[in-house]
């Protein structure tokens, strides 16, 4: 079950003290010296703020909830450069995960559980466009969220560009008819971007990835679930890196 701090003070407390929060609502129209505090708090650490109308309050709570209401997250998000630093530190290739607008708490889960089963060395997500790790997020991922390193960022376009300056190859997993993944060079430091099955990767973020894949398909659709994909992918990255079989 989710976790939730109601009220101006409360909030801006939690913000001050590091509680790791996903996001945070605020009544609309509601301004003050206070609620100005609370954004400029939240801001630095890419927290979302968004404005909702009373009504949607009411789904949380009905006590005195001043206009404010902070959903805590379950799990500490970790900057991506200390995870990197980390890996190269330990003489590994890193391989990241990238999720571009996967919203589905379901496919969200499932990703970040093939992501433990595999190694992965973290699991990068934006501040919008995500399903948040909630207490389900956590549930359905079977409790892998606990244990990967998420990192939560505000623009991905830019967060990859620092990426591809640190030393990691971007690979963009998009359509079946592009380069396929059995034929691409995963034994490098890597991080690979998958995008949301409706609408794929944003093209601004496409654009810094170095190669598109994709994974063939043989039936009458034209893509697999983005849960399945990943974990074809990344398997495919152990077998390059010559992992399988020595766990």
């Amino acid at each position: 079950m989710d976790t939730f701090i109601f009220g101006i003070h409360p909030v801006i407390e939690a913000l001050k003290s590091g509680t790791e929060i996903n996001k945070i609502f605020i009544r609309k129209g509601l301004l003050s010296d206070a609620i100005g505090q609370l954004i400029n708090l939240a801001k630095p650490l890419n927290i979302p703020v968004q404005f909702i109308p009373q009504e949607r309050f009411n789904k949380y709570t009905r006590k005195n909830h001043q206009g404010v209401l902070a959903i805590v997250s379950p799990v500490e998000y970790q900057p991506w450069e200390e995870v990197l630093h980390r890996v190269f530190a330990s003489g590994r290739d890193p391989l990241f995960l990238v999720l571009d607008g996967i919203t589905d708490v379901r496919n969200f889960g499932a990703i970040a559980r093939t992501a433990e089963c595999t190694g992965v060395d973290a699991i990068i997500i934006t501040t919008t466009n995500n399903p948040g790790i909630t207490a389900d997020a956590v549930k359905t991922s079977a409790g892998a969220l606990n244990t990967v390193p998420v990192c939560r960022v505000k623009y991905l376009s830019d967060t990859l560009k620092a990426l591809r300056q640190s030393g990691l190859s971007i690979v963009a997993c998009t359509r079946s008819n592009d380069t396929p993944y059995i034929e691409a060079d995963f034994n490098r430091p890597l991080a690979i971007v998958m995008g949301s099955e409706d609408k794929g990767i944003e093209p601004v973020n496409l654009n810094q990835c170095e190669l598109n894949i994709g994974i063939p398909v043989f039936g009458s659709l034209d893509s697999l679930n983005v849960s399945v994909a990943t974990g074809v992918v990344v398997y495919e990255v152990l077998r390059q890196r010559n992992l399988i079989g020595k766990q």
